[in-house]
């Protein structure tokens, strides 16, 4: 073992596979076996490995200007360039971008520009957040309280009443549905739900909801028809914002350039990360609406600045990497080959619906999952999360690499650059390590 502390490990389990080097929609350890990624490293490694064009990026861009901060007035083209391809692309109107470098830090920005426009609007005390159960927004101190996920919570003494996070229930039908209960009826439930807490609490105390558009590390929850729609109408009844984490989503992994619009959400408020440099440097976007921003600068310029930002705000390497996937994505019309490929996983995923281990098949576009259960006609579900583990493991043997999540559901989230014939090896190998669950569960007496 070495120094290092792992992230979201079994500390008892580090050091399985040491990967090293990957090629296209592959990976290859250190004895050369090569793996599918069938989870497109952590769902963000959207145009694969080895990408010569974004290495030429990078290598161009540290050869002219390695580093700049945008502290104090300071600039650099780059951040302009890809703040300005941003604006142009999300789903709306006039979208103010602030640059970080992951996920969690601009959900956690985000959160913090609720309260300063709270402060600087005379609403001091519309900071409260509503956030799904099973919802995944990152793992700082703010981000992992929005995230409802337990091992993201489980010692850490996370400050959720002193954030101002409010609960309200997940879009999973298969699990969130009473018996007897039609997707119309569980989307009508969870509105009601939605405006029963708000009501509770005072409207004049919330200031947004945030949701994927697609549930990505609580399960792949793909939400029933009309479900955004309804969700929607509740907030703009209180003026609540709609904030879009697009994190997982954005960029082709649903078959459109973001979420909110495969979804049909309205947000005002946006956070973009991992597809945007297609997972070669960290970075990301935290978008707001113009009106948001103008309310917050005006504040910060009575007061002498904005007093927020990070060292790597901006960077310059990051920002030209993400700058040129966004121009790959546009000249190669990626996201309409991930919505014609994404077409054919999820055929060949529904071909998973009758397996004896399988009670649930969810997914869009190149993102899906199943669910393993102990028995299909009651959906009871195997006791914590061994079962799923064991899939991921009898599949990594197999060559391809899934991941395991809660509830002993499986994921798989490909590189968009793949071809069909990428999708039948995935869908072979996850069904040899489907049969080899089976087997394993049954000499367990576990079903």
């Amino acid at each position: 073992m070495t120094a290092m502390i792992y992230p979201t490990t079994n500390p008892a389990l580090a050091e399985q596979m040491v990967v090293a080097r990957g090629e296209g929609p592959y990976i290859f350890d250190q004895q050369g076996k090569r793996y599918l990624e069938g989870m497109a490293g952590l769902w963000c490694t959207a145009l694969g490995y080895g990408n010569e064009e974004i290495i030429e990026t990078a290598q161009r861009q540290m050869r002219e200007l390695s580093f700049s901060h945008m502290f104090g007035g300071k600039t650099h083209p780059s951040a302009i360039e890809l703040a300005d391809k941003l604006a142009a692309m999300v789903p709306m109107t006039d979208g103010r971008v602030f640059l970080g470098n992951s996920g969690s830090d601009a959900n956690d920005t985000l959160l913090k520009l609720i309260r300063y426009h709270a402060e600087a609007s005379g609403q001091p005390q519309r900071i409260k957040v509503i956030a799904r159960e099973q919802g995944y927004h990152g793992v700082t101190m703010a981000s992992a309280a929005l995230t409802a996920i337990p091992t993201n919570h489980t010692h850490f003494q996370l400050p959720f009443e002193a954030l101002g996070v409010l609960r309200t229930g997940s879009a999973h039908y298969y699990r969130g549905a009473v018996e007897g209960e039609t997707e119309s009826n569980f989307v009508k439930r969870r509105a009601t739900e939605l405006e029963a807490l708000i009501l509770a609490e005072g409207p004049d105390t919330i200031a947004a909801m945030i949701a994927e558009p697609v549930s990505g590390a609580g399960g792949v929850i793909v939400p029933p028809d009309g479900y955004f729609e309804a969700i929607q109408a509740v907030l703009d009844r209180y003026g609540i914002w709609l904030w879009d984490d697009e994190v997982i989503c954005g960029f082709g992994r649903l078959g459109a350039d973001f979420g909110a619009n495969t979804m049909e959400m309205k947000p005002r408020m946006m956070t973009l990360a991992k597809a945007l440099s297609s997972a070669y440097v960290p970075v990301s976007a935290a978008v707001v609406q113009g009106e948001i921003a103008d309310c917050i600068n005006a504040s910060a310029a009575e007061v002498g600045v904005f007093g927020h930002g990070y060292t790597y705000s901006g960077h310059p390497l990051g920002c030209a990497v993400a700058s040129k996937v966004i121009d790959i994505y546009v000249r190669d019309r990626i996201f309409d080959h991930a919505a014609e490929v994404g077409a054919y996983l999820q055929s060949r995923l529904r071909e998973f619906a009758d397996h004896p281990l399988v009670g649930e098949v969810s997914g869009i576009g190149m993102i899906g999952a199943l669910e393993l259960v102990a028995d299909r006609a009651s959906k009871r579900p195997f006791e914590g999360m061994k079962v799923g583990q064991f899939c991921a493991k009898a599949a990594e043997e197999k060559g391809l690499i899934i991941r395991p999540l809660g509830g002993n559901r499986i994921a798989v989230c490909p590189p968009l650059i793949i071809e069909n014939v990428h999708v039948a090896e995935l869908a072979d190998k996850l069904l040899a390590a489907l049969n080899t669950t089976l087997d394993w569960v049954t000499a367990e007496k576990l079903m």
